[in-house]
This record gives structure tokens, sequence and C-alpha cells, in this order.
């Protein structure tokens, strides 16, 4: 102990030192040790706790001891727990210590917002995802009987930040809790959902399903959501489950909550899409909020065509050259933690993974934010420039305006929605047929010699004595009575002006007859063809020059699933094809096709789309190019707003934190050490051809940072000083070196001490 300190650990923590137990403690850690550690584990998660005492012991020659990790542990989590108060003093002296101030300024590019830009489409662009490598095992007693109750010891602590979205949060969305939710709403209009024969495909979100999860597991696994750019917004455990639906809903709610206007990129967004609106309580919410769920580029092509026409972001307005896909990069590299989660307690584990959070939001996404940025930049002006190829293939086309473009792509789903499902006036005919038959039967039946006895006896065998039942609406005046329900009878379909019955042999008779027979041949002719033109699409864009090779893979994956549906369409067309006289296909035939004017079965399909311009590859590929260009004809401007919201924001930051320097010195080089970085790879991109944005700061609708004397807006941003007089640079006389050398020695004799070894020591065998 030293003179003034009231307790031993107090003592040891203020000259740098942390004890691994709180009272008499006899091992500490030095500061260096456990930032190092720190430090070095963000860099590689996959660096234990274990792993690194063990790397101590053999700096040390010592022999590992088990307790080692343990005493590293106890002494790591004060550590963090310091830097955390620490942290939270310092927001709260900066005036940013409110709930959702990390959220809403989480990303410069995104959220500072200036003014006198311009609106954009979609505000706010993030992307999210399920992720099930961060799993934690769950410790249970041993039992004859399966698993046992839990033996994992009470831990009531808190992970700082708001990172988390918490169980409770999370499980106020789940199907149990429905009717609480309710409480206190107003029913909003009915939502009339647009059918996109894609939705009901997808089983991940599907409770039933997702609920039988591993019982050795207590989370299994993260569900995330980043920004564009790659910052960190909400992060919710999976808890005994699935990517269950309760986990979009919560962190579609926050976001709404805090950010507003929100679109949001999800795997199987036409279904998450359908499920929010679906919603009685986030649905209403989610609408007035003008939210859009959409699918991400990597994923879309494992969606059917038709999805890929109306959700992914190619054919959306506002996205841009955005791709929505950044959950899987950041996966990618977090996979990494699951070595030092998979054991860890629930607080351990949400320790880990919030203090990798806040390293990757700093360490990675800011520092390579201007990098991002310039990238996306030069790729925008990349696609921009094939503009006049574009304009010379459409005159080779004949191609008049560019609004053809937009008129092909409805003309596509058009065609795509009528393969879904038969024309509801064939359909009618047919049912009205069919019904002309059974009557004729059931006449046939009652004319007969059987006697009535025997008849009735017969009757209740057969299907007839039911058929029987429904002839006394079919005698009606209007035979119609019994086949359109009162609903439908106002629809704009007409048979014809005058109610009067089919008989055998008239014209109407004998179109519904043929049309019977061949309905079985069409709805297999239909699937068929439906899925072969989402192949042969599909095929275009796994082979277009530009494709990663990751994403190709990933298209070539979800055509081996669509090809075991082909081959099943395939086989009931032969089934049914002897019966039109039509020739049989070959699976080979069927692969070997790379255009839809090749696929000559299609003549006989209810609508012949071959001839179509949209169908042809000239035409195919000039409209692809067309979307691409619109992109990014909206991605340059974002990308304009975005450079001068970080350039504002990096001038901002500094002259905030400068007032501040005394007390927050260390903050403020923490994110001012890429304020620099940013700005020269912005004035390099502005040396590029077709750079249109601007480098000087601009004015922040946010006044926070300004304080009472801002800096003029077309001030460029002042390089960052020196460290201060007194940081850095301190003056020690030798009395001072000695008696502080005096007082660590006295500390190592008093304590076993676990500290970085000395390249001297290693070499003299100490």
């Amino acid at each position: 102990m030293v003179a003034g300190d009231e307790f031993v650990a107090a003592g040891l923590v203020s000259r740098g030192l942390f004890p691994c137990s709180s009272k008499d403690p006899n091992v500490v850690i030095t500061t260096r040790t456990l930032e190092v550690f720190r430090a070095a584990h963000l860099r590689s998660p996959r660096l234990t706790i274990q792993s690194f005492t063990r790397t101590l012991c053999d700096l040390h020659g010592v022999a590992c001891r088990p307790y080692l990790g343990t005493q590293f542990s106890v002494a790591f989590d004060i550590y963090l727990d310091v830097l955390a108060r620490v942290k939270q003093h310092v927001m709260a002296a900066l005036a940013r210590g409110t709930p959702n101030w990390r959220l809403e300024n989480a990303c410069p590019a995104c959220l500072y917002k200036l003014e006198g830009e311009a609106e954009l489409e979609l505000p706010f662009l993030s992307t999210m995802d399920g992720n099930n490598s961060l799993k934690r095992f769950e410790k249970l007693e041993r039992s004859t009987h399966g698993p046992g109750p839990s033996k994992e010891r009470e831990d009531g602590r808190q992970v700082p930040g708001d990172y988390y979205l918490s169980h409770e949060e999370v499980d106020r969305w789940g199907k149990d809790r429905l009717e609480e939710l309710m409480k206190g709403f107003v029913p909003d209009e009915e939502y009339e959902e647009e059918k996109d024969g894609c939705s009901d495909r997808w089983q991940n979100m599907k409770e039933v399903v997702t609920g039988k999860a591993w019982a050795m597991y207590e989370e299994t696994g993260i569900f995330l959501s980043l920004c564009r750019h790659g910052f960190v917004l909400l992060v919710a455990d999976m808890v005994r489950s699935g990517e269950l639906a309760k986990y979009g809903y919560a962190v579609v709610n926050h976001l709404i909550n805090v950010l507003g206007e929100v679109a949001s990129g999800y795997d199987i967004g036409c279904k998450f899409k359908d499920m929010v609106n679906k919603h009685p309580v986030l649905g209403p919410h989610a609408r007035a909020h003008k939210f859009r769920s959409l699918v991400g580029a990597f994923h879309g092509h494992g969606h059917c065509r038709l999805c890929q026409l109306s959700n992914p972001a190619t054919y959306v307005k506002g996205v841009g050259l955005e791709d929505l896909e950044y959950c899987e990069t950041f996966f990618s590299k977090s996979n990494a933690l699951a070595a030092s989660t998979r054991h860890a307690t629930r607080f351990h584990r949400q320790q880990t993974i919030v203090n990798y959070l806040e390293h990757s939001d700093t360490f990675e996404a800011y520092a390579s934010l201007s990098a991002l940025i310039v990238r996306k930049y030069k790729r925008a002006l990349e696609v921009k420039a094939t503009e006049p190829a574009l304009e010379e293939t459409m005159r080779q086309l004949n191609i008049e305006s560019k609004d053809d473009f937009v008129g092909w792509l409805a003309a596509e789903m058009a065609a795509l929605k009528n393969l879904m499902w038969e024309p509801i006036q064939e359909t009618l005919q047919m049912e009205y047929y069919q019904k002309l038959v059974t009557l004729a039967d059931v006449d046939a039946w009652k004319s007969s010699s059987i006697p009535p006895f025997q008849r009735r006896q017969t009757a209740r065998t057969t299907t007839l004595l039911q058929a029987g039942h429904a002839t006394s609406k079919l005698n009606a005046a209007t035979p119609w009575s019994s086949v359109i329900r009162p609903s439908e009878r106002s629809k704009t379909w007409r048979f014809g002006s005058t109610p009067a019955r089919w008989v055998p042999g008239s014209e109407r008779y004998e179109v519904a007859r043929v049309m019977v027979v061949k309905r079985r041949y069409q709805r297999a002719l239909d699937k068929l063809q439906a899925l072969v033109i989402s192949r042969m699409f599909e095929l275009t864009k796994m082979n277009m020059s530009g494709t990663g090779y990751k994403l190709r893979k990933h298209i070539a994956k979800a055509l081996q699933a669509r090809s075991r549906a082909v081959k099943t369409a395939l086989k009931n067309y032969n089934d049914v094809a002897p019966m039109m006289d039509a020739d049989p296909l070959t699976w080979e035939e069927v692969v070997e096709y790379t255009f839809l004017s090749q696929f000559d079965i299609l003549r006989d399909g209810r609508y012949d789309i071959r001839m179509y311009p949209w169908a042809k590859p000239s035409g195919r590929v000039a409209m692809d190019q067309y979307f691409k260009i619109e992109r990014a004809n909206e991605e340059i401007p974002r990308l304009n707003i975005e450079i001068r919201r970080v350039i504002t924001h990096a001038r901002d930051e500094d002259v905030f934190l400068r007032r501040a320097e005394a007390s927050v010195f260390k903050y403020r080089m923490l994110w001012g050490r890429f304020s620099d970085e940013h700005i020269h790879r912005f004035a390099a991109l502005a040396k590029v051809p077709g750079f249109t944005g601007s480098l000087l700061p601009g004015v922040a609708v946010n006044k926070d940072r300004l304080g009472s004397d801002p800096t003029p807006a077309d001030t460029p941003m002042a390089t960052a000083p020196a460290p201060p007089a007194g940081i850095d640079e301190v003056e020690v006389g030798e009395d001072e070196e000695q008696e502080e050398e005096q007082g660590e020695q006295d500390l190592v004799d008093q304590f076993t001490v676990l500290t970085i070894a000395q390249d001297s020591e290693v070499d003299s065998g100490e």
C-alpha cells in the first residue's frame, strides 16, 4: 500500500496494475499486458485468453497453469469495465450520453445531414441478416433422460452501450405477445398483398421449422443490421431458435423509431415485406414511415424471376448501385469470434461481441469509409461511361426511346404473372363444361332401368348423388347461378349476352371440351416455360463480364436447385405431351438452350413471347445496361452528398473536440487519426474525369459540434495539431525516476506480476 490509497485494488489500478481479486490480491497484471491482448484479440479474434496466457508463460519461461487463464479473465473484465466507465464519463462530458446518440450518429456518410443538400429517394439504406456461427453452449447438468437443468452461475452484469437489443425488447414481437402489442393500437386499412410467386417458398422465418433448435445451445447466433458503409446499427441474440420473424420485427421497429424512413436489404426481403405489412401493429407503423424491404443482389438470384423484377435493388428507383449485401462480408470476418465465444458465459460472449463491433466501427468501417466511397464513385463512372455504347445499340435495334426499356420490364412481369394462374375466363368455362357433363351423367343414371331402391343404394357408393343435388340450381333459368359465385358476377368478363345453356355440339361446348383436354398439357407447358425463362436469364447474368467469382458460384448453386425444378416440370410435360401429339423433350435439349428463340416448344404456350424484344439476346443486354446506367445516375448524386457529409463531419468533429482537448485528447485522436486520410483520398478522386462533387465542407443540420463559434462553411479542414505539451513529452527528473523505479520494484517484490517480457529479459534467460 502507498500512502493515500484507501483500497489495495484502487491503489494498484492507479499505478497500472490490475488485481485478480478484490481482497488481498497476490497476482496482478499490468495495464500494458491487458491492452496488448485487447488490441491483438480485436485484430485477430481467434486469439483467446488461454492462448495468450500460454504465450506469456512461454515468454517468461515458466510452466502454464490452468488457473492463470481464470485470473487473467478476471483482471481483463475489470480493465474493460474501467474503459467502459471512462468512455461513459467522456461521452457525458461531451453531451453525447443520450440513449440513442450512437445510433443517430452511427455513420457520417449516411446520417450527418447538411443544410441545402438534395433530398434522396431512399434517405437511408441498410442491410440485415442472421448468422448462426456465434453460438454458445449452455452448461447443463447430466441426466439419463436427456439434457438436465442449467448449471450456469447467475450473472446479472449488463454489457455497456446500445448495440444490443435486449431479449425483452425482441420477445415483445413474438407470436405469444401479439395480444399485448395490440393494446392501444388502432387497426389500419387492410394491406393488399402483391403475389410474386416467391415469398411462400422461404422457410427460414417459419417458427414451426426454426423453433426446433439444438438443445445444447443457449444462443444460436446473432441477428445483425448494418448501414451501406458497414457501420453496425443493431444486433440481437437469437435465443434457442433459428432466424425467427421477431428478430427482424424488433430491428425494423427500433430503426424506424430512431432514424425514420429506412430501406433494408434482406436475403428473404420479399417474404419479410409481406410479413411486416400483414403485422397488425408493425405494418401500419412501417407504412407510415415508408419502410422498404428489398432483396440483395447476392441472394436475389436464388429467387424466382418474378421476384427478381420486383424486389432486388437493380430495378428499384433510388437504390443506386448498392448491392445491400454487406452482412455477408461482415460475417466472414466476425465468424473468427466463434472460438472465443462458443464456451463463454452469456455476459462474456456479449462483451466480446460488443468490443469487436466497436473496434470494427472505428478501425474498419470508419478507417476505410473514404476508400469505400471512392471505389463506389469510380464504379459508377465506369458504368455511366457505357451510355454511348447503349445509344449505339438502340440505333441498331431501332429503339426510339429509353422509356421502351421500362415498358419491356412491365411486359416481362405481365407475361410471368399470366403464367402463374389460368385465366379466370377459361377456368370458369371449363368448370361449367364439367358441370354440364356431370348433369348429363346424372340424367342418364336417373333414366336408367335400375329399380328406385337399388338406384338409391348404388348412389350411396358413387359421387353422382352429390352431383344430383346441384342439378336443381343448374336447371334454373340462368345456368350461370351454379357456376359463378354472387361476388364474381359483377366482374368484367362475360361469356356472352344470352344465358342459354350450352348443349353438346354447340360451338362453346366444343371449345370448352378441347380446353379441358388441353388443360394438363397447358399447365405443364406454362410451368416449364416459366422455369426456362428464369434459367436462361440467370445464365446470362452468370456469364456476364464483371460478375465476381462468389456471385457466379452463388448463381450456379441456385441454378442447380432450379434445374431440379426444371427436371420435374419436364417430366410432367412429357407425361401429357402425347395428348396433343407433341414431341417429348429431353433434359439435354433444355440444358443446351441459350436463348428463348431456340426453345421452339414455347410456340405452343399460352403466350408466345419469343418474338418480344425483351426476350431477344440483344434487347436483353440493352435493357440490363439501361437499368445499370439509371442506377449509376442515382449513385453519383448520393455519393456527392456523402463526400460532403464526411468532409464536414471530419471538420466539425475536429473543431468540437479541440475545445475539449484537455480532457478528451485521446478520444479526439481515436476518430481524428483518419481525417487526413479521408481528405487525401477524396482529393485524389476529384482529379478523376467525371467527378461532379465538391470537397468544400458544408453546414451541418445538427449544430452540437459547432458550439458558439462555428468554423465558416468554406474553410478547408485543418490538419491535426501536434499533441499539447504535457501529454507525450514529459520531463522527469532523475530523483523522480529513481523514486518511481523503487516504487515499481516494491510492487514487484510484493506481488506476482504478469507482464510482457522485454527483449533483454528473453535474451538473458530471465
